[in-house]
């Protein structure tokens, strides 16, 4: 038994889990049974004002033990890239078929977290609106259900790290993709005919595969965190779908952070562009990695992206302090490898996590350059919406501090179907046949972890 599975039985469930080590990837949180859900943008042109008077009735005072988690209480939850509909104008053509939030923020009083670093696990919690004491009998409720039976002391925590051992052998899923390959190939030849014509520099163009499925979510979790480990894993149930009454989540292996944002003001983000498929012997493995390094248009690409992030990072940061300390570097996963940059900055005095989200949402890797012009093109390209996926995902803490992923490698369970989202930036340089290979390689790694594969329509 995991700490996990121990709150199983509770609303709410969120996952928030470092699944392989990694430089931005040290904190895996679990919580479950929120004291309030926000599941709609505020009216007005501050979509998050409702968000940021319902993180301030917990507790904002700074933990200052040595090795603290940086998340001890506080909003945790979804964007939804569909959210950036609220901060821009855009056109309305792609169908909107996921009866989902464009949002979902709920407020949590009590985290357990675990870190990888040195192995010890945190029960940590905030009071909301100045009620102590009804935070020290939540507390000791779930004190006491992590030492139910079969439990130890806090080593046992180290357990939620291990979510899918001796899981049953997974079902065969069958995905279908809306856009066929001679689609998405035209979709990628209208992109850079715009790219000519000087509409845009670059966008990201996807498409999605889903299957029927109203099945419990929570067994694709455990089989994808460890078929695929993620820097930045993810398990959100959503509640029961209004429709169908099924289950639904989001279940997602991200490698991408999104935005990171310190108590102090610090902020950092790293934008993935530019991929290839790992090889089959270490000879072809580092062959690909020289291929992906020395590459014109996967390297023209991040630059660009890296352009678009500093320009939205400069809305709400100090002037002068926004800067690119790494610059396409190569990381890999368990199925792909990637052209890495960071970009950071210090957020300006009276400024907040909630001015820097409504800044650079949706994130300029997984829209294009310019990014408002490549997403009104986007709508026009993408037969669906995106739904959860190229949104965020993460924590907001009470004391200003968060983290967030890019919901990419991510599946949503919405009631109906099972749904993963696959595309990849397109230039003037992209081939679309290159293209399409590039969306199947991203497709199979978290494909494969949960037992399915992607069959022609």
């Amino acid at each position: 038994m995991d700490a996990a599975e121990c709150l199983r039985d509770l609303p709410g469930l969120a996952v928030l889990e470092s699944a392989r080590p990694g430089r931005n990837a040290r904190w895996t949180y679990v919580t479950a049974d929120p004291v309030a859900v926000l599941e709609a943008p505020a009216d007005g042109p501050d979509v998050f004002a409702t968000a940021r008077r319902v993180l301030g009735r917990l507790a904002a005072d700074q933990v200052d033990l040595p090795d603290a988690p940086p998340f001890t209480g506080g909003l945790a939850g979804f964007l939804s890239y569909d959210l950036g509909r609220r901060l821009e104008r855009l056109p309305s053509i792609a169908a909107a078929d996921q009866e989902l939030p464009l949002l979902r923020l709920a407020l949590h009083d009590w985290v357990v977290a675990w870190d990888r670093r040195t192995g010890h696990a945190w029960l940590a919690g905030r009071a909301v609106d100045e009620r102590v004491g009804r935070l020290d009998a939540r507390l000791a409720e779930i004190r006491e259900r992590l030492r139910g039976p079969g439990r130890a002391t806090h080593a046992g925590f180290a357990a939620a790290t291990r979510i899918g051992l001796g899981a049953e052998p997974p079902a065969a899923f069958e995905f279908r993709s809306g856009l066929d390959r001679a689609a998405f190939e035209a979709g990628v030849e209208a992109i850079r005919d715009e790219i000519a014509r000087g509409e845009i520099y670059q966008a990201n163009l996807t498409r999605r595969l889903e299957t029927p499925f109203r099945g419990d979510p929570w067994p694709l979790y455990r089989r994808l965190r460890t078929g695929d480990p993620a820097l930045f894993a993810a398990f959100l149930d959503l509640g029961s779908s209004p429709v169908t009454g099924a289950p639904r989540a989001i279940v997602s292996a991200s490698p991408e952070p999104f935005l990171a944002l310190t108590r102090d003001g610090r902020v950092s983000t790293d934008p993935i562009k530019g991929t290839r498929s790992r090889g089959r012997d270490r000879r072809e493995d580092r062959a690909l990695a020289r291929e992906l390094l020395t590459s014109r248009k996967d390297r023209a690409e991040n630059v660009m992206i890296v352009d678009v992030l500093r320009n939205d990072l400069g809305r709400v940061c100090v002037p002068g302090t926004v800067r690119v300390p790494r610059l396409c570097r190569l990381e890999r996963t368990a199925a792909v490898q990637h052209l890495v940059s960071t970009v950071t900055g210090t957020l300006a005095r009276g400024l907040d996590a909630f001015h820097l989200l409504s800044a650079a949402f949706p994130g300029g890797s997984i829209t294009g350059a310019p990014k408002i012009r490549a997403m009104e093109l986007l709508e026009g390209h993408e037969p669906v919406r995106r739904g959860p996926y190229t949104g965020a995902a993460g924590w907001i803490g009470a004391d200003g501090a968060m983290q967030t992923s890019m919901l990419i490698r991510t599946f949503v369970a919405d009631g109906a179907r099972l749904t993963l989202h696959v595309g990849g930036g397109i230039t003037w340089r992209s081939d679309p046949a290159a293209e399409w290979e590039e969306t199947v390689a991203k497709a199979t790694g978290p494909l494969s972890a949960i037992g399915g594969h992607e069959v022609e329509p």
